[in-house]
């Protein structure tokens, strides 16, 4: 499909001012497998022009919708046309872009959350079947080197069978009303209209669930919520609290807030087993603690020894040098461009969720918790189940 050359990526969302956008040029280009040649990176016509520039792209490849940007790919010839739409831009942009991408014959890396709402993350699984294109979702964190050395050791059950489940998301940027300031990264991450049906829910509920799911190999079978808006006026929730009952008979919890006050960004995943545990924090990402019932505690080092062989392709520096956010995306992005170049189009049979980084199942399930700790927070229920039918 590639004959080795550097991937073609087209970007809709991301314009000048756009915090993710940047951060997803910088990880895509880090192992020098994607090359950035169109976009459609701003309604604002003049910061869609600007953004262009700035970046070196040719005028005629940078286009005011995802559509017009579409329709010239589509005729352009195989050694100019696009492998890839990366879609970063707020949540109500999502689906109607994957879908527009997926059906235009363009294989898609979006921001996640999946959609809005649980209707149409099923409508970008339908379109992911019936186009066969590869389909992957930015759950950064999947992508941290002991991330992955976490879920290889409890795949191969160094700590016996799994009993607790523990993730916490931690932020306060929001404690105060942003926005109604002016704060454009706050404003729309608080209206229902592009953010979707939950607000820190959606916005780092849905990390944190993934990443548990992700890590313990578990799924989420039930769930009892409390969901709060703590700031006067805001329309949607910034302070989540939820007990979960996994497969297998493993129990847990899962907190995301963006009102603690102070906080920074402070996600954490404990798990513990029959015969010990462990502890990963996004912010000493390159540490994690393993706590055992019958001996002293260790401390297992990104770069290390005794890492598992799936985490060494995930590592990117000597132990000791910091690795983190930017590497962690590029991590996705290595792995997406090397599942097109090994396997390409699938003459209709869908790859999204092909290979570890979360494609279709992690999206269409975190849309599904979405829905469900809304509902039970909602009612006098309490339990309510999480079931999601695949097809």
């Amino acid at each position: 499909m590639t004959n080795g050359r550097k991937l073609r990526l087209a970007m809709a969302g991301g314009g000048e001012g756009a915090f993710i956008g940047a951060i997803h040029r910088m990880a895509a280009a880090l192992d020098g497998d994607w090359e950035l040649v169109a976009g459609a990176f701003s309604s604002d016509a003049g910061r869609n022009r600007r953004t262009g520039a700035q970046l070196g792209l040719s005028p005629d490849r940078v286009h005011a919708t995802l559509d017009a940007l579409l329709a010239d790919e589509r005729g352009r010839g195989p050694d100019e046309r696009i492998d890839a739409v990366a879609i970063v831009t707020p949540n109500y942009l999502h689906a109607p872009m994957a879908i527009a991408a997926l059906d235009a014959g363009f294989p898609v890396f979006s921001e996640k959350p999946m959609a809005m709402n649980l209707a149409e993350a099923r409508a970008i699984a339908d379109a992911v079947r019936r186009s066969g294109q590869l389909y992957a979702l930015a759950f950064t964190y999947s992508g941290y080197p002991m991330v992955e050395e976490a879920r290889a050791r409890v795949a191969r059950g160094d700590f016996g069978a799994i009993r607790l489940i523990h993730v916490e998301y931690i932020q306060g940027w929001l404690s105060r009303p942003l926005d109604r300031e002016g704060n454009k990264q706050a404003e729309w991450r608080t209206d229902p209209a592009r953010a979707g049906l939950g607000g820190c829910l959606g916005d780092i509920g849905t990390h944190a669930f993934q990443l548990a799911e992700h890590v313990s190999g578990h799924r989420v079978e039930a769930l009892s919520a409390d969901v709060t808006t703590h700031v006067a006026g805001r329309m949607l929730d910034d302070d989540v609290n939820v007990l979960v009952r996994f497969d297998g008979g493993a129990r847990g919890t899962l907190r995301a807030t963006q009102v603690a006050a102070g906080e920074e960004n402070g996600l954490r995943l404990r798990i513990h087993g029959e015969r010990g545990g462990l502890e990963w924090s996004q912010m000493e990402p390159n540490t994690l603690t393993l706590r055992w019932l019958d001996r002293p505690a260790e401390m297992v080092r990104a770069g290390g020894p005794g890492l598992a062989d799936t985490t060494l392709p995930r590592l990117r520096t000597p132990s000791g040098h910091p690795e983190g956010y930017i590497e962690a995306f590029g991590n996705l992005y290595r792995a997406v461009a090397r599942l097109l170049r090994e396997q390409g189009p699938t003459d209709g049979e869908p790859i999204g969720g092909a290979g570890w980084f979360p494609g279709l199942e992690p999206g269409l399930r975190t849309m599904a918790f979405v829905e469900a700790v809304l509902a039970n927070a909602a009612s006098n229920d309490k339990w309510t189940p999480l079931s999601v039918p695949m097809r």
